[in-house]
């Protein structure tokens, strides 16, 4: 495997003229907008990136617009030479931004972006400021990228649902795609937080994907009711001895409305603590299924 140094740049302004100058030569930029602590999911996308697109450059920044006060910004892991090593595993890229904040929110920045609607539920209420630094970052990468499509992991799906809506509302001319969750051998959806949990915590963690698997079955055994499926969701989470749920969905997966029955397609969602890490998860349930 012919591996592919990428050249490291911290400046966007630098990284703008390096991509312009390969899109005027008729080249297809992938991007794929990481905080970085690089797993098997993020390298998903990055894989699917360069299968589609004759450039890929991947986003290394932990965007501090999208922590509250007292969220975890100050102790996010930031390992950007391992990250480096990572994206070598799967033959490397063209190039890495790994900015500053200063260098994304220079001094007198005031610009800000809110996008509504899918925004107001779930992730939305408990974290309420999020989503706005989500898109205004975002919004920046693509600015600066010009790229012709983005990558982004399904596990993050409420996200990837108003990416798609910026897309939309603001005409922006970009590609988006939603890769499929990555899991741990147990089930466990990959995560940068994942490093937080203890060993025991790590042990119950697993419980989220088994609570979707759990409503999975109901609905294929003819269960519609989703008050009944979200009970018994509760009770399986419950029996992790350091759980507490702070929400379990079963939306509609596009406007992520809250559906009393299912009859068509749904998304279901849920965020747990386990200890004090929070996680979330998601599973699509096909209209057919």
């Amino acid at each position: 495997m012919t591996v592919t140094i990428p050249e490291v740049i911290s400046e966007p302004r630098i990284l703008s003229e390096r991509l312009a100058a390969l899109r005027r030569q008729g080249k297809k930029v992938g991007l794929v907008p990481t905080m970085g602590a690089l797993h098997d999911g993020h390298l998903s996308l990055v894989r699917q990136s360069k299968e589609l697109c004759d450039v890929t450059v991947v986003s290394i920044f932990v965007n501090p617009t999208q922590f509250a006060p007292g969220e975890d910004y100050e102790k996010y892991p930031r390992v950007l030479d391992a990250d480096l090593a990572r994206l070598e595993s799967v033959g490397g890229v063209d190039f890495v931004l790994a900015p500053k904040p200063a260098d994304i929110y220079p001094e007198g920045f005031d610009a800000h972006v809110h996008i509504g609607g899918v925004t107001r539920r779930l992730e939305g209420e408990f974290r309420p400021t999020h989503f706005d630094g989500v898109a205004l970052v975002v919004l920046k990468l693509f600015n600066m990228s010009g790229a012709d499509l983005a990558f982004f992991g399904q596990k993050d799906y409420q996200q990837a649902a108003v990416i798609q809506k910026m897309v939309r509302d603001l005409n922006l001319q970009i590609g988006i795609r939603v890769c499929p969750i990555v899991r741990e051998a147990d089930g466990l959806a990959m995560s940068s937080r994942n490093k937080y949990l203890s060993p025991s915590e790590r042990a119950e963690a697993p419980v989220l994907k088994r609570a979707l698997d759990l409503a999975r079955r109901m609905i294929a055994e003819g269960e519609s009711d989703t008050g009944r499926i979200k009970e018994k969701m509760r009770e399986l989470i419950g029996s992790a001895p350091s759980s507490a749920i702070d929400y379990i969905s079963i939306a509609d997966p596009e406007t992520l409305d809250e559906l009393e029955r299912v009859g068509g397609g749904a998304v279901i969602l849920l965020a747990v603590k386990i200890g004090s890490t929070r996680l979330i998860d998601n599973t699509l349930v096909p209209s057919d299924i």
